[in-house]
C-alpha cells in the first residue's frame, strides 16, 4: 500500500492547518535562495568573492532541482513525503549552519550544496503531502496557497536581510527558522507509518512510466518557458531599475522585492478563477500572453520609469497564474497516485531548466546587443509557451490509485 493510500483513507476534511504549514516549509525553503541574493554587496566585501562566485551561490540550487528533480521524487514515492520533508528540513538547518560558520568560499559554497539538497526535498515532498492532506474539492485553492512560496520567501529575505546586522547572523536566523518547522511538521503532520523498499529498478520504471504520459511532460516543458521567462526579467531587474530608472541599489532592491510579491496575488487568484470553472489552458493561455506583452513593453521601454515598473509587476503578478495551475494539474496527470511525487519532480527539473536558461540567455542577449533583444527572446518564449498551452488537455482525470 503507498503513502497516499494510508492518507487518504481517514481524512473527513481538508487539515488547513497541515497545508499552512506545508506552505510554511517551501517559504522557509525559498528564503535560503533570497539570502543570497540580498546578502551578495557584504558577501563581495567580507570575504573577497566576486560576482561570478555569487551567481554560482544562487544558481547552485536550480542546478541541483535539474539533476535531481525525478529522483528525489522517486525517493519520495518509496520513503514517504513526510521522511522525505523531514530530512530536507534537517539537511537545510545543517545547511545554514555550515554557512554561518563558513571563513571563505569553498566552504560557503559546500553549505549552499547542502541547503539546496534540502530544498529540493522540500519542494518535491511538501506539495506530494499537500496532495493527500486535502479533499479534491480543495486541491486547487491548496496548491495555489502552496505556489506563492517562492516568490514569498525571496521577498521575505529581501526585505529583512538589511535589518540583520552580518550575514552570518542572517545564516543563523535561517536555520532557526527552518527549525521552528521542522518541530511543527514532526508534531502536526501525521505519519502513515508506510515504507516501500528503494530500488535502482523501481526508479527506472516509475521514471519510464511517468515519461511516457503526455500530460506529465507538457505541464514540465510549460514550467520550464514560464521559468525561462519569470528569471530572464527578475534576474536583471534590479540592474534595469538603476539604469532606467537611476534608483540607488537598497531602492532597486526594495522594488524588486515588491515586483516579485506581486507573484503571490497571481498565485491566489488562479486558486480561485480554477474553482470557478476557469479551464487551466485558458489561464495558461492569458497568462503567456500577457507576459510576452509586457516583456515588449520593458525591454523596449515603450513608456516612462513608472510605466514600465508598473509592467514588471503586471509580468510578476500575472506570470503567477502559470504555477498554481501546473503545480495543482500533478496530481490529475499522475500516472497513478503513488506518483505523484515522481511527477512533480519531473515539473521541478522543468522549472529549474528555465531558471538556468533564462538568465543566461538574457543575460548574453543583453551584453551583444542591448535590452531590446531580451523582448524578442521572452516574447519568443512566451509564444511557443502559448502553443504548449494549448495542447493541455481539457479532460485531465484524477490518478489512479
Amino acid at each position: 500500500m503507498m503513502e497516499s493510500t494510508a492518507y487518504a483513507s481517514p481524512l473527513t476534511s481538508t487539515r488547513w492547518s497541515s497545508v499552512l504549514l506545508l506552505v510554511s516549509a517551501g517559504t522557509v525553503a525559498a528564503v535560503q535562495v533570497g539570502k543570497a541574493v540580498i546578502a551578495a554587496p557584504v558577501l563581495q566585501a567580507d570575504l573577497g568573492i566576486s560576482l561570478a562566485d555569487i551567481g554560482w551561490l544562487t544558481g547552485i540550487f536550480a542546478l541541483l532541482g535539474l539533476i535531481g528533480g525525478i529522483p528525489t521524487g522517486a525517493l519520495a514515492a518509496s520513503f514517504g513525503s513526510r521522511r522525505i520533508l523531514l530530512i530536507g528540513l534537517l539537511t537545510t538547518i545543517l545547511g545554514a549552519a555550515c554557512g554561518a560558520m563558513a571563513t571563505g568560499l569553498p566552504a560557503l559554497l559546500l553549505s549552499r550544496i547542502i541547503e539546496g539538497a534540502g530544498f529540493l526535498m522540500i519542494t518535491v515532498a511538501a506539495p506530494s503531502l499537500l496532495a493527500q492532506v486535502t479533499e479534491p474539492a480543495d486541491r486547487d485553492l491548496a496548491f495555489a496557497l502552496w505556489s506563492c512560496f517562492m516568490p514569498a520567501g525571496i521577498a521575505a529575505a529581501m526585505l529583512a536581510g538589511p535589518l540583520f546586522e552580518s550575514w552570518r547572523v542572517l545564516w543563523w536566523a535561517s536555520g532557526g527558522l527552518a527549525l521552528l518547522v521542522y518541530l511543527l511538521v514532526w508534531l502536526i503532520i501525521p505519519n502513515s507509518g508506510e515504507r516501500q523498499a528503494w530500488s535502482w529498478r523501481s526508479l527506472k520504471a516509475n521514471s519510464i512510466t511517468v515519461l511516457s504520459a503526455r500530460a506529465p511532460v507538457v505541464l514540465a516543458v510549460m514550467f520550464a518557458l514560464y521559468g525561462l521567462m519569470f528569471f530572464a526579467l527578475f534576474s536583471f531587474l534590479p540592474v534595469l531599475l538603476m539604469e532606467r530608472m537611476e534608483v540607488s541599489h537598497r531602492s532597486a532592491g526594495l522594488l524588486s522585492a515588491l515586483a516579485t510579491a506581486a507573484n503571490i496575488l497571481g498565485n491566489l487568484a488562479a486558486g480561485v478563477l480554477l474553482s470557478r470553472g476557469i479551464t487551466r489552458a485558458s489561464l495558461l493561455v492569458g497568462a503567456s500572453l500577457t507576459m510576452g506583452l509586457s516583456s515588449l513593453g520593458i525591454f523596449l521601454s515603450l513608456l516612462p520609469d513608472t510605466g514600465t515598473f508598473m509592467l514588471c509587476v503586471v509580468f510578476s503578478a500575472v506570470g503567477g497564474l502559470i504555477p498554481a495551475a501546473l503545480l495543482s494539474a500533478a496530481p490529475l496527470v499522475a500516472p497513478t497516485a503513488a506518483l505523484v511525487p515522481v511527477v512533480l519532480g519531473l515539473i521541478i527539473q522543468g522549472n529549474n531548466l528555465g531558471q538556468i536558461i533564462g538568465p543566461i540567455a538574457v543575460g548574453s542577449a543583453i551584453q551583444a546587443f542591448g535590452w531590446s533583444s531580451a523582448a524578442v527572446l521572452v516574447a519568443a518564449a512566451a509564444l511557443v509557451a502559448v502553443a504548449v498551452a494549448l495542447t493541455f488537455g481539457r479532460n485531465s482525470q484524477p490518478a489512479r490509485p
